[in-house]
């Protein structure tokens, strides 16, 4: 303190200047935090009002989704309802797709009848046909309304649905082989006819079932369609255009030794035709069957030829030398780890062959196998094969058989009517299947011979090994059956076709839909062992509570 009133005696000009220094620079600094502090102010004013416009924003965008812009109708699907059509006969065809694409499935059949439903007041004369003749109708899956309905044919051979790029349309079609021979493409969305061409098939033939699409041969940009027509020993080859039906080159000929039936493998980059009698097995590559329509080599990739199995094909004869014996009942295409595999079905017998090398992976004895093999999931995600074979007259034994080993995984004796539907399939939630089988269950010890055997529907999941659910009792004729889901994931139902044949008298022709829940909360708990592990509600609800899959 000494030293500064020290130098500020000896020196107070200098000492002022120090002072005004000081203060000036004490102003500036005021200054430029007021300027700080107002720029801070009007950035904190911009925020928030950045704020409070984008919460007014959302705001607008809430109000505008939730109350101003519809959502999108879910189709409100009805658990059960009936088409009917009087003084009509049905075909075995049933088919499901999405026709007014509002992702719920729906129903394609065929009936003869002299006029169409009250819908569409549609008659055979509209086109050119003699009364009766045969319709194609599309049928709502929500609520079972006529969605389309054209007059076809005189009668209908056989029906393929879910075509792609039929016709050259965006959507998929129907082909339809028709009396007197036509083929008929018709358009899934609208029920229109994309084209119609009449064919030569000779005099009584059998068209061999199910027609299959083929990669596009003659280079319009629409897949092409192969059909086969069995005549005595001899197998007619007809190849379609897809975009106009038009035939491609002449029609080839096949020489088996009886009634024929085939199969069609994809082998990597290969297509092979296999046609089984009772006693031999053919093998065509699609390369073979198209030099043999049109006479003419064609480089594509899907026709190329399989080494390993052209080494086993006989050359002149076409012959497949897989099993010793014959007796062929089935041939099955079972998926496996590479490539699709072969079950070949006799009256003793099942083997599954593996379709690279063509060596035997498993046998089975069984006996008079009597519908087609049909896949699904006993253990979770372990594929399986359901089996029925006839055990004596109006008896039959159904058997879900592992498809990797051969093993027998459940089995079940059922009285059974000749006539009965195939077993069916649904995926469920636990990457396991529900089984819907039609039989009549006894209880062991308490059958009833003198009666004939019921018609009735089980349904059967792995989670109760031990439980039937016996759904329905049905004592009409059933034409056709499928179960499937209607929705992805979800809506799971059973289709029904009922009434008389072409082959009988016109009457009631009955399609029903029903969702499965419905029959399952009514359904009657059968106990396949004496043990009961749960109650028989608590049963009901596990299963009705139960969640399907789309695979």
């Amino acid at each position: 303190m000494d030293n500064k009133d020290s130098e500020a005696e000896i020196h107070p000009l200098k000492t002022e200047d120090v002072k005004a220094q000081e203060n000036h620079e004490n102003s500036v600094e005021g200054r430029i935090v007021s300027k700080q502090s107002s720029r801070l102010s009007r950035l904190s004013r911009w925020r928030t009002a950045a704020f409070f416009i984008s919460l007014f924003l959302c705001l607008i965008i809430v109000f505008a989704f939730s109350f101003i812009i519809p959502c999108p109708e879910r189709p409100v699907s009805e658990r059960t309802w009936f088409r009917n059509y009087d003084n009509a006969v049905a075909y075995q065809f049933l088919a499901v797709e999405d026709v007014n694409e509002d992702k719920v499935q729906d129903v394609i059949f065929a009936f003869k009848a002299s006029n169409s439903s009250s819908s569409f007041n549609r008659s055979c004369l509209d086109e050119g046909l003699p009364s009766p003749c045969a319709f194609i109708a599309a049928v709502s899956g929500t609520n079972g309304r006529v969605l389309w309905e054209r007059p076809a044919a005189e009668e209908v051979e056989w029906m393929e649905c879910g075509i792609k790029q039929l016709g050259g349309a965006e959507a998929p079609g129907c082909l339809v082989v028709g009396k007197p021979v036509s083929l008929t493409a018709v358009d899934l969305r609208t029920g229109e006819v994309q084209w119609r061409q009449s064919s030569d098939f000779g005099a009584n033939y059998t068209v061999l079932t199910p027609m299959s699409v083929i990669p596009d041969v003659d280079s319009d940009g629409v897949q092409d369609l192969i059909i086969f027509i069995a005549t005595g020993d001899k197998i007619k080859t007809f190849i379609h255009s897809g975009k106009n039906g038009k035939q491609i080159g002449s029609t080839g000929s096949l020489k088996v030794d009886g009634k024929a039936r085939y199969i069609r493998l994809n082998l990597d980059s290969s297509y092979y035709f296999l046609f089984y009698t009772e006693n031999s097995l053919y093998a065509y590559s699609l390369k073979d069957l198209y030099s043999a329509a049109t006479g003419m080599e064609i480089k594509l990739p899907s026709l190329e030829q399989d080494p390993q199995w052209e080494k086993n094909i006989d050359r002149t004869t076409h012959r497949l030398s897989l099993l010793s014996s014959g007796d062929i009942r089935y041939l099955a295409k079972i998926p496996g780890r590479a490539r699709e595999n072969i079950l070949v079905v006799n009256s003793e017998m099942a083997t599954l062959i593996n379709a690279q090398n063509l060596q035997t992976l498993w046998t089975l004895n069984v006996s008079r196998v009597v519908s087609e093999p049909l896949l699904g999931y006993y253990k979770p995600d372990v594929l399986g094969i359901v089996l029925e074979s006839e055990i004596g007259p109006n008896k039959k034994k159904v058997m879900i058989v592992e498809s990797g080993s051969g093993a027998v995984q459940w089995d079940l004796k059922l009285n059974s009517r000749t006539e009965s539907p195939g077993p069916a399939t649904l995926s469920t939630a636990d990457h396991r299947s529900a089984f819907l089988i039609w039989g009549d269950y006894q209880v062991p010890g308490n059958e009833t011979r003198s009666r004939a055997p019921l018609q009735k529907l089980y349904l059967f999941h792995p989670s109760y090994t031990n439980v039937l659910l016996e759904l329905r009792n049905s004592t009409d004729q059933i034409i056709a059956f499928n179960a499937t889901l209607f929705e992805r994931s979800r809506h799971a139902c059973y289709v029904l076709l009922r009434g008389p044949q072409p082959s009988e008298e016109p009457g009631s022709v009955s399609l029903m839909k029903r969702k499965l829940k419905e029959d399952v909360s009514e359904s009657r708990v059968i106990w396949l062992s004496q043990v009961a592990v749960d109650s028989e509600q608590y049963v009901r609800d596990r299963l009705y509570r139960m969640r399907f899959h789309s695979r």
